[in-house]
């Protein structure tokens, strides 16, 4: 029998029977092509369904729009609620008035009190932004949340937004931050996130508009020593410190 079988193996690759083995080719090769699509819409899929931040511009020091983009209910349930996290760094909010959606801000106290570029004693700051609706988001339907900040002095800084998405049914909490090495592919719900880029001359406090996405991933590599090496120790504070809020966020949001 065996001895059979391998003839047979033989005869279909090199017999009559051996036309059949461009249908398997052909029916592999659509098995592959199909992995591939699956594949890419598996890692395009949730990528497009995070709750995003795109600043019209990075560069340090600058005015920049934030924009948050919400595409997605909490699973299938509406939308009623965002609020944003606003980062230790950002000392200077304007959020966007919409027609739908109501806006409120919670201050905090700045301890010690800032001086700002402009020679402005700060000791009051947003802490954050909520919009809230009654007419809540259709899941499947996509909003978007402005805020208007003036970006920290020091490049390489990384603001993280934690953002909590309630709906009519559950709520997302989007807070995770990637710890070094990983991926924030690999993040079910990251926090909306990017880094301060290096300023430009002439346009430092001004820049309000640029591509945001090859400004984003510009990584610049300090040199060690002085004030780069400030820059690197309040990078780490500031993530930390953004986790920990995102955290806290969360758990208040749970009491109310």
């Amino acid at each position: 029998m065996r001895r059979n079988d391998s003839g047979s193996a033989r005869i279909q690759a090199d017999g009559r029977e051996g036309r059949a083995a461009p249908v398997w080719s052909r029916r592999a090769a659509q098995a592959g092509a199909a992995a591939l699509i699956v594949g890419v819409v598996g890692f395009a899929s949730p990528a497009s369904a995070h709750v995003t931040v795109t600043p019209s511009t990075t560069t340090a020091g600058a005015h920049a729009v934030l924009q948050f983009s919400v595409g997605h209910g909490c699973g299938n349930s509406p939308t009623t609620k965002i609020t944003i996290q606003i980062p230790p760094q950002i000392t200077s909010v304007t959020p966007t008035r919409t027609a739908l959606w109501k806006v409120t801000k919670q201050t905090e106290t700045v301890d010690p009190p800032v001086v700002d570029p402009h020679g402005n004693k700060i000791v009051q700051r947003v802490a954050s932004v909520t919009f809230s609706t009654e007419t809540p988001l259709p899941d499947g339907y996509r909003e978007v949340f402005e805020l208007s900040v003036q970006l920290p002095e020091a490049k390489g800084t990384k603001l993280v937004f934690p953002t909590i998405q309630t709906c009519e049914q559950g709520e997302s909490a989007w807070i995770e931050v990637a710890q070094d090495g990983q991926n924030v592919d690999q993040l079910e719900l990251p926090a909306p996130s990017f880094v301060v880029s290096e300023p430009v001359d002439g346009t430092h406090h001004h820049t309000t508009t640029g591509d945001a996405h090859s400004t984003e991933t510009t990584a610049t590599t300090p040199a060690p020593g002085g004030s780069d090496t400030l820059t690197l120790a309040a990078l780490a504070v500031g993530v930390l410190g953004s986790v920990a809020g995102g955290a806290a966020l969360l758990q208040q949001r749970r009491r109310t």
